[in-house]
């Protein structure tokens, strides 16, 4: 059996604060496949965009601070990369698609030429040819008068197409793996079913892997294969699409999939919620950190922190007591 592309055993992520000690990310471990598709979910602040950034080594140490058992892309340990070799894995391995296009475009810069200066650095060709790439690519995410648009900045188009950009040039280098933290989050629903389909496009076109970053439970039950559930800074349960969507078991995953409006329910049927907040990072409680939340909580929850049991078929769980969701 060949190796995964993206190797992830106890990854640890946390912050020095005026607060304490912030574990943003606690134990997280996953396979990705080459070619395949997996969501990570949860609510804001569960600790998915901290992992993604992690994965890339973005988190600026200090006050940052990254460890883990085993953090491997592509056979290489990103833990032990100088940052001239990081740099070369950033652009030619990994490519990353983020929240806020704006802010992560140069506003000084044409948006032609940050596309061409993307290419220029992962690529042994001349300007003339990456300005031909840059305006191809321009048409590849359809974005539309693409020689017009590379030469505007930022501020002088949408948001759907400086997002549309940003994916531009996450596709310049042909990454073997495009994680999109999420990518979708600023746009209006039309414009987000374009992205998508853009993003699915790509994926089929050249068969990299996606880590799509998202809090769409829908956008995870149409492009994604595998799914991971985060809560605390953890992943409290990961499994298929079909596992997850149809066979959940940790009661936080069943409470995100209970809060989704149903098409068969009555019009005036209120939604279903989950009651009280998530636990403070840097003042974790004992037992189980969704306890305080569960109405299956038991005495061993607030006691004993679960570990992550394997339910067999892939899926797994964090869960001293796991329900079953009906469907």
């Amino acid at each position: 059996m060949s190796n995964p592309l993206l190797s992830v055993e106890n990854l640890e992520t946390s912050f020095h604060t005026s607060s304490g000690n912030v574990r943003a990310v606690r134990g997280v471990s996953f396979d990705l496949e080459s070619g395949e598709v997996a969501g990570i979910v949860g609510e804001s602040g569960s600790g998915k965009s901290v992992t993604s950034m992690s994965l890339m080594r973005l988190i600026a140490e200090p006050p940052g601070k990254v460890s883990a058992t085993k953090l491997e892309f592509d056979g290489r340990d990103i833990l032990r990369l100088s940052p001239a070799e990081l740099r070369d894995v950033r652009g030619g391995g990994m490519s990353m698609i983020f929240q806020d296009p704006f802010s992560s475009l140069n506003p000084t810069m044409t948006l032609g030429n940050q596309v061409i200066e993307a290419i220029l650095a992962h690529g042994n060709i001349s300007k003339s040819e990456a300005k031909k790439k840059a305006l191809q690519l321009f048409e590849d995410v359809r974005i539309p008068l693409p020689e017009i648009r590379m030469k505007q900045y930022p501020h002088q188009i949408s948001g759907g197409q400086r997002q549309r950009v940003m994916i531009a040039m996450a596709f310049s280098t042909n990454p073997k793996l495009l994680i999109a933290d999420e990518p979708t989050t600023a746009l209006d629903v039309t414009v987000q079913a374009q992205i998508m389909s853009l993003m699915k496009d790509f994926q089929a076109k050249t068969g990299a892997a996606i880590l799509l970053i998202t809090h769409d439970l829908g956008v995870v039950a149409e492009m994604c294969d595998r799914v991971f559930v985060m809560y605390a800074g953890q992943i409290v349960e990961q499994g298929s699409v079909e596992q997850i969507f149809n066979t959940a078991q940790h009661p936080y995953t069943v409470g995100l999939l209970m809060s989704l409006p149903q098409l068969s329910e009555t019009r005036h049927k209120r939604l279903q919620s989950i009651p009280g907040q998530p636990p403070d990072l840097a003042h974790l409680p004992t037992g189980c950190p969704f306890a305080d939340r569960c109405e299956h909580a038991q005495d061993l929850c607030r006691q004993v922190e679960p570990g992550e049991t394997d339910m067999g078929s892939g899926q797994k769980l964090r869960c001293h007591f796991p329900i079953e969701l009906s469907v």
